[in-house]
């Protein structure tokens, strides 16, 4: 088993921990970062000894692709799950959630793996976590809820991977580039529930064929060919985008929860091969869709959650051939809201402390690519542009002796045109 040298340095630090009596630890690594594969070499590690684990996931895409992940490093599991065959007599077992929280089963793992432990906070996820007297582990990339409260109940040491933007600079990760509107859609008046905002709400504003419209365009613009999920806000608007999508002959189809597991299947299948270049869906492939020719996510859904946020932009950042970068389109400014992704971030058991309206990220976008840049930035690095600094006030001129000169009329129009589009607001286009 090939392990990247981080992913060793993880393994080796969770088992310092458990030889120091340490019960729960949570492992924290960027998607795309390679949890599943680290955690199935501790869990082959742990089966040669003779002792038994548990991969306990909460969506049958992710019972999937761990019974994949397990089969290519020759790991003999049985599958806890609706649709599976049932076998008892082995040492490792994949289980979707739900089945566990349905279903009696008389399984004692010395090993229990919860996959997307920030859900851990939920009753079903809860009750299992609790139910369990052996070590655990948790894999996640976001720890914290929705409402920016860390994971501190659930274990006692968090072991941090390297960051996203390490990732991307050692070539793990795919590099990306990120556009959105010079301006904001307005969300004035949509109130907050659990957390994030009011998804009944949030419809009346986003689903409109101007926006949709809009986000065919720019898939056409910056991302033609390449394979995109796209994150809408519920089942309705994701439909009304797809059908946008088709009438501009792209191939594209939707998903949600109640779309037969065949059909599910299929259609992610055609994705993977390409037939199918969009696919959209809400709250469906926000975790756990591993398909590394994912070029594009297009972000139509605003939220306050910055786990939902980097879980949704890290689904086009795995690295895989002829893959240049990734193209991120967020028409709704979440990354205004949460940061650029690969923003460094301190994740601790504690949590993170949530953004407000009131302070939000510094981020700008380039008056001419549209590119979403960090504040400071002088030069836009996609297209080159030069942000002219904030005008100061004039000190007073000698004339004497100056020489006039010609104006260049074309540039001083280009100038203008940039000044313009920079404008955010009517007093500054005035």
């Amino acid at each position: 088993m090939n392990l990247r040298p981080y992913q060793n340095d993880l393994i080796n630090s969770a088992r310092l921990s458990f030889r120091n009596g340490i019960k729960s630890i949570i492992i924290c690594l960027p998607t795309g970062g390679g949890k599943t594969l680290l955690t199935a070499a501790m869990i082959k590690s742990a089966m040669q000894k003779g002792r038994s684990c548990l991969f306990i996931v909460h969506r049958r895409e992710l019972v999937k692709q761990t019974i994949s992940a397990f089969n290519s490093l020759d790991i003999p599991h049985g599958v806890i799950s609706a649709g599976f065959n049932p076998d008892s007599s082995k040492l490792i077992q994949i289980a979707s959630i739900q089945t566990l929280a349905r279903r009696q089963i008389n399984f004692k793992p010395d090993l229990a793996v919860f996959d997307e432990c920030q859900h851990l906070a939920a009753a079903n996820w809860a009750t299992q976590f609790n139910s369990f007297d052996c070590y655990k582990i948790g894999l996640t990339a976001t720890p914290c809820r929705l409402d920016g409260r860390g994971l501190s109940d659930y274990a006692q040491v968090m072991i941090n991977g390297p960051s996203m933007r390490w990732l991307i600079e050692n070539k793990y990760l795919s590099d990306y580039k990120l556009f959105m509107p010079p301006t904001d859609i307005s969300l004035a008046g949509v109130h907050t529930r659990m957390g994030d905002y009011a998804v009944s709400e949030l419809s009346s504003i986003i689903d409109k064929p101007k926006i949709s419209g809009h986000a065919v365009q720019e898939y056409i613009k910056r991302a033609q060919g390449k394979r995109a999920i796209i994150f809408c806000v519920n089942v309705a608007h994701s439909k009304n985008v797809i059908e946008q999508f088709q009438l501009a002959n792209i191939p594209s189809a939707h998903l949600d929860g109640t779309v037969s597991q065949a059909e599910r299947d299929e259609t992610i299948d055609k994705f993977k091969r390409g037939e199918i270049l969009a696919l959209s869906n809400s709250d469906l492939f926000g975790e756990g869709l591993d398909i590394p020719a994912v070029e594009c996510a297009i972000l139509l859904r605003p939220t306050k959650s910055l786990s939902l946020y980097l879980q949704q932009v890290g689904r086009a950042l795995r690295t895989s051939a002829n893959k240049t970068h990734a193209v991120i389109i967020d028409h709704v400014r979440n990354c205004e809201f949460h940061g650029l992704p690969c923003e460094e971030r301190e994740w601790t058991l504690q949590g993170i402390k949530k953004r407000t309206d009131e302070n939000k990220l510094k981020v700008k976008t380039c008056p001419i690519c549209f590119a979403a840049l960090k504040q400071t930035v002088s030069i836009c690095q996609f297209c080159q542009h030069e942000f002219k600094p904030e005008a100061r006030p004039e000190a007073e001129l000698n004339f004497n002796d100056q020489e006039l000169v010609e104006v260049d009329k074309t540039a001083l129009r280009r100038s203008n045109n940039i000044d313009q589009g920079m404008a955010k607001t009517k007093d500054q286009l005035v």
